[in-house]
């Protein structure tokens, strides 16, 4: 072939970012390839769109796919340097003149073949040269795209972390809002009552605050890590075969040790102390909610048997709602149009539930039991994501720090003021109020569950 076609078909098989023969190439949308980690570590703290290295076009780096024949004729030109190199003069075998074809991988060094049977090495492990380095590049290659997936968890993690931080004192201050205008409606004698709740309200959430950015702190130091050893395997990778197959070392025992150590994200809890004759108060107001006869369902909120609202965080950190198609919702036969109401469900040791009120708007763009959005809907839900709960209300969807109710949950519904507020019946406590709320009556109860 013509040395300088020869030159060219090589220059394809290069990353231009790296300069070296491709490891693992993707192809972006414009048609240029990478390779997959200098992909990520020039990208990976950039938006989901960005620009391609070549052509500076929009691209979208999502579930890249190797390009296996990019890939195939990268390995053919690495083994085709290889070859020139072991045959030279100097890496011909002393003894038997022969090409040293074989890597003993007891003491990393190249034999002929002659010598990988001698009485020296017949007890090693020796295998060909250009296969041994493809084996020992593709353990380095699963082995970062283990690191890359803890890397953009402890990534994910980080966000979440901070983005807590920054709304951290505005939850605070508001749970404090909210606790002391409950206090306001209660007799005079709950005074000290309600200094002492504040007071140990205001010192959890400076100890939380202060174990957020400590949490954060670790998340950072653990990202550098993750980098450094990341681009450590990359440039072992890229090393010609020789050199990679002498100096692999404990390589990937310590990327392994690396993955050990992952900082999780804080469990925070901001629970407050119980409000002395909370629910007498509330008991004023009670109706009895009951379903609608056509929706009704005798397992709906029994103990074991709720499933329901799968909510989480979006790649911009805002919370967002989604529903699986077997969503059971169900409304209350009664509708509200102005007063004071209060009623009670029991949630048990339940996960995956959720209730609240809706207007007639909500109701007739969610009849096929799936859940477009939180306009018009003011209710709170518990999800389990792992092995942890969490709380939410909507309208606006926010998280809610405080302990999961184990027992009967209240809603106190008031038309005038327009709020909604929720209480852990057992524990006497304020869950959130949702204030200035947006009613178009008439307000109808929502109930969320699935059968299993």
């Amino acid at each position: 072939m013509n040395s300088g076609i020869l030159q060219a078909f090589q220059r394809e098989l290069i990353c231009p970012i790296c300069m070296n023969y491709f490891i693992d190439p993707v192809t972006i949308d414009c048609g240029h390839s990478f390779c997959r980690p200098c992909f990520y570590l020039n990208w990976q703290d950039f938006p989901i769109l960005t620009q391609c290295f070549e052509c500076i076009k929009t691209t979208q780096h999502r579930n890249l796919k190797t390009n296996i024949r990019l890939k195939k004729m990268a390995s053919l030109a690495r083994k085709a340097d290889l070859w020139l190199f072991l045959s030279s003069e100097e890496q011909m075998c002393g003894i038997h003149r022969e090409t040293k074809k074989m890597f003993c991988e007891v003491d990393k060094s190249l034999l002929c073949l002659l010598c990988s049977s001698s009485q020296e090495h017949r007890d090693h492990r020796h295998c060909p040269i250009e296969w041994a380095a493809e084996e020992h590049r593709e353990n380095l290659l699963k082995k970062m795209q283990s690191l890359w997936e803890k890397a953009c968890e402890n990534h994910r993690n980080l966000n979440m972390e901070t983005t807590r931080t920054r709304y951290w004192k505005d939850y605070v201050n508001l749970r404090l809002e909210a606790i002391r205008a409950e206090y306001q409606k209660m007799p005079a004698f709950h005074h000290e009552e309600e200094k002492h709740n504040l007071e140990m309200l205001k010192k959890k959430g400076k100890d939380i605050f202060h174990q957020l950015h400590l949490s954060k702190s670790k998340m950072a130091h653990r990202r550098e890590i993750f980098r450094g050893m990341y681009a450590e395997l990359k440039k072992m990778c890229h090393k010609p075969d020789v050199e990679l197959l002498q100096g692999f070392g404990d390589i990937l025992h310590r990327s392994e040790s690396v993955l050990l150590h992952m900082p999780q994200p804080l469990n925070l809890e901001l629970s407050a102390g119980p409000i002395t004759g909370l629910r007498d108060r509330l008991n004023q107001f009670r109706v009895d909610i009951t379903l609608h006869h056509d929706e009704a369902n005798s397992h709906i909120f029994q103990y074991g048997d709720l499933r329901t609202i799968c909510i989480g965080c979006d790649h911009q950190n805002a919370p967002h709602t989604t529903a699986t198609p077997t969503n059971f919702l169900a409304w209350g036969a009664q509708t509200f149009t102005s007063g004071k109401y209060y009623w009670e469900v029991y949630v048990g040791d339940s996960w995956n539930w959720a209730f609240g009120v809706c207007n007639k708007y909500w109701k007739e763009n969610n009849q096929n039991d799936n859940i477009y959005g939180e306009e018009g809907l003011f209710s709170l839900a518990c999800v389990k994501n792992d092995i942890q709960f969490s709380l939410f209300t909507t309208s606006p969807l926010a998280l809610q720090y405080v302990p999961r109710p184990t027992s009967h949950v209240g809603l106190f519904l008031d038309c005038e003021a327009g709020t909604v507020s929720f209480v852990d019946v057992n524990q006497s406590s304020l869950i959130y109020t949702i204030p200035n709320c947006s009613f178009s009556p008439p307000l109808r109860p929502i109930f969320c569950c699935i059968h299993l």
